[in-house]
């Protein structure tokens, strides 16, 4: 590729059709649902390559430490802009044009979702390098990706005439929703049709005057969230009362279906949205009879998906299911209704209960805790802190707090008193005292943890010092 692209990953969806796997507090994005590595850090290194700039990641407030963490892994130079709250994709994409802008209007910015799975990485690659003379020339490039069924989960792009000045790419007739499978049938037999990706190429100077003219409140808001943006450890942290004001809107909606220079560049790639574990199992499944993944055994079943991340699944004469179990919660679905899981989600969600948002292991910028066992009056928990890492001198009300190390070597802070932990050792630290716990070594610490008190909950904290900028 011999044009320089600079790649805006969006970083904020949460994937509710893919729980339990997916959750509020840690969504399909951050999951390794493809391999050894998480969809957004595939989606990150299929963009580190020549021709590329380091990607802006643009992240939910949330979700911060995590993805900084998961750059940091795979050694990304990227830069992290943090929406305040969620707007939807046209704000986000608005900032990120108004931003990239400043230093060059005509440079080419590739918007891509980091939650998609993309199996031809060398044709994503020659798609990008075929589009960039349609947005070179001033064109709005949107990517469809050629259909291999009539497939009713997807938005679609139907073409128009072919572009002179880009081969391969075509003006956009029109953007149709989500269609019927009568229409979606039609759609794979005319060929004119492509199913909506999600991806986008153009110039950043060129986005920002379509939006100026399309939908002046988002540049309006995004430019004066951009302009007290503050800077937060390696964070660019967004104004939000400013951003707040933008409305919710995707893009297509607020520039694609409206502009007069929309084009679509069919490809055929390998891409799958992995919006279902329908999805997950067409891409996982290969042909086979079941797809297996984790402590799975299968006896006599066929076309379904199961998945354990902690106990034995164990599976006899079932067909077509998605079975999916983890150490907190079971889903089992045929798999055809597997669209379905959104509204358990919402009934979920509307009882209060913690399995719509969290993991039993919870994550937190200095490593993660998982609990072990609990009633009343106590609760174990077992916390890994990464190498260097240290949670926050604080202390607590209502509990006490015992720690015995069975991995690693722990630098405890308790009160006036800074001793080490070698494992099979422990402290105790009473109710009211001040406390710090550090992982002064180069492997991971692991913590048992147990806390005694009348009331156990995450927010009997008191911080005082916190490497992190969490109050």
């Amino acid at each position: 590729m011999t044009v320089r692209v600079s790649p805006v990953i969006l970083s904020g969806g949460g994937g509710t059709r893919l729980w339990p796997l997916s959750r509020a507090a840690y969504p399909k994005q951050l999951l390794a649902l493809g391999g050894e590595s998480s969809l957004l850090q595939d989606t990150v290194t299929r963009v580190s390559a020549e021709g590329f700039a380091p990607p802006l990641v643009v992240c939910n407030d949330d979700y911060r430490f995590l993805v900084a963490q998961q750059l940091r892994d795979i050694g990304s130079q990227g830069e992290l802009m943090l929406e305040p709250v969620g707007r939807n994709t046209a704000p986000a994409v608005a900032t990120a044009a108004l931003h990239i802008g400043r230093e060059d209007p005509d440079a080419l910015l590739l918007v891509l979702p980091s939650d998609h799975m993309i199996a031809d990485v060398a044709g994503f690659r020659a798609m990008v390098a075929a589009g960039a003379p349609a947005a070179e020339a001033g064109w709005l490039v949107t990517f469809g990706v050629t259909p291999d069924r009539a497939e009713t989960g997807y938005g679609y792009i139907k073409r128009a005439q072919a572009l002179a000045e880009a081969p391969g790419c075509f003006a956009v007739a029109k953007f149709v929703e989500k269609p019927d499978l009568e229409t979606a049938q039609a759609y794979l037999a005319g060929g004119d049709h492509a199913w909506n990706s999600g991806m986008f190429l153009f110039k950043a100077g060129r986005l920002v005057e379509e939006m100026e003219r399309l939908q002046p409140e988002i540049v309006t808001a995004c430019r004066a969230a951009l302009d007290v943006a503050q800077r937060d450890l390696d964070f660019l942290r967004l104004d939000a009362e400013a951003f707040a004001k933008s409305p919710t809107i995707s893009l297509d909606h607020a520039v694609m279906e409206k502009t007069e220079r929309a084009a679509v560049l069919p490809a055929d790639i390998g891409w799958s949205d992995v919006g279902s574990w329908d999805a997950l199992w067409r891409i996982r499944s290969n042909g086979a009879a079941n797809t297996l993944v984790g402590d799975v055994l299968a006896l006599d079943s066929r076309g379904s998906y199961l998945h354990s991340e902690k106990p034995l699944l164990a599976a006899v004469g079932i067909e077509d299911l998605t079975v999916v179990a983890t150490a907190d919660a079971v889903l089992v679905c045929p798999r055809e209704r597997a669209q379905e899981v959104r509204e358990l989600v919402g009934q979920l969600e509307a009882a209060g209960r913690d399995e719509a948002t969290y993991h039993r292991r919870v994550h937190r910028p200095w490593g993660s805790y998982e609990s072990i066992d609990m009633d009343e009056g106590f609760q174990a928990k077992r916390l890994i802190l990464l190498p260097g890492a240290s949670i926050s001198l604080q202390r607590h009300q209502h509990r006490s707090e015992h720690w015995v190390v069975v991995r690693g070597t722990a630098e405890v802070t308790r009160g006036e008193d800074v001793f080490l932990l070698q494992p099979n050792e422990s402290a105790y630290i009473p109710v009211g005292t001040i406390h710090r716990l550090h992982n002064p070594g180069q492997e991971d610490l692991h913590i048992i943890e147990v806390q005694c008190g009348d009331y156990l909950g995450e927010d009997d904290i008191e911080r005082f010092e916190d490497v992190y900028g969490r109050g």
